[in-house]
């Protein structure tokens, strides 16, 4: 009874329609920093709640696929009627391939934060209530971004699933490693993207979720992160569960979808 009224609670959010979204080109003009592949464009799509539901809270998400490839489907599009079922905007981000060139996801991923506030008034977003979202390769860049960013490209919160935290040999998932910093990366990049060192009281408040029996990202990640974050006295959860691998995304397949769901709108609703 108590997992058929869980399946009806959640099939009625998922099933909410969301808009068609809103396609932008965030760099018109030309990013800042060229990953050496001008067909390789960085796009956002923008799911809107309907304006009498809208809540003000808004999510940039970057997909993952170890900085090679992005599963645009499974871990962004698909989201978007479970938040827009909220009031919560969904802006997917289609972020350029590294090849080497770690500044380019990381200047894709704060410039569609920026984004999301500029256009604050017309999409009925409140600036105060943009967070981030990312999954496996993704989480690294999500988990980046609200530790380093500053500014108007900071997000209010965090949400990463099987994420990539640390580039540290041992820990860290190499061809993530490799795509982003290159094959044998200084010393002092390694550190400056190993996530968990640059936890600090003001890095924004954490949901994480991810199984036990991930063999692609070490559950270390997630564990040394959340750690950090627990010494700084920053508001984080963190759900481990039992199986499920790496990549399940949005997934009914996923043996615990409908308790991560369930536990990540409860999220949602403590702040």
């Amino acid at each position: 009874m108590k997992h058929l009224l869980i399946l009806l609670l959640l099939s009625v959010s998922q099933m909410t329609s969301a808009q068609n979204p809103i396609e932008l080109n965030l760099w018109p003009n030309g990013p800042k920093t060229s990953n050496g592949d001008a067909g390789d464009l960085t796009k956002i799509l923008v799911y809107l709640p309907d304006e009498k539901r809208a809540t003000g809270r808004a999510i940039v998400c970057c997909p993952g696929g170890g900085y090679q490839h992005l599963s645009m489907e499974n871990e962004g599009k698909n989201w978007a009627p479970f938040f827009n079922g909220q009031g919560i905007a969904l802006i997917v981000l289609k972020y350029r391939m590294p090849h080497g060139v770690h500044q380019v996801p990381i200047e894709d991923a704060e410039e569609a934060i920026r984004q999301v506030r500029l256009h604050d008034k017309e999409w009925h977003i409140n600036k105060d209530d943009v967070g981030i979202m990312g999954f496996s390769a993704g989480g690294h860049l999500a988990s980046t971004v609200a530790t380093h960013a500053t500014g108007n490209a900071a997000p209010n919160f965090q949400i990463l699933f099987y994420p990539v935290i640390s580039m540290e040999q041992g820990i860290t998932h190499n061809g993530s490693r490799t795509n982003l910093l290159g094959k044998s990366p200084k010393r002092k990049l390694v550190v400056e993207y190993s996530n968990e060192q640059h936890i600090t009281k003001h890095t924004p408040r954490t949901f994480i979720a991810l199984a036990a029996d991930d063999r692609a990202v070490p559950p270390t990640n997630s564990l040394n992160y959340y750690e950090e974050l627990y010494a700084n006295k920053v508001p984080a959860t963190m759900h481990i569960y039992p199986s499920g691998g790496h990549g399940f995304g949005i997934r009914q397949s996923f043996a615990y979808h409908f308790e991560m769901m369930l536990e990540l709108k409860a999220w949602l609703s403590s702040f």
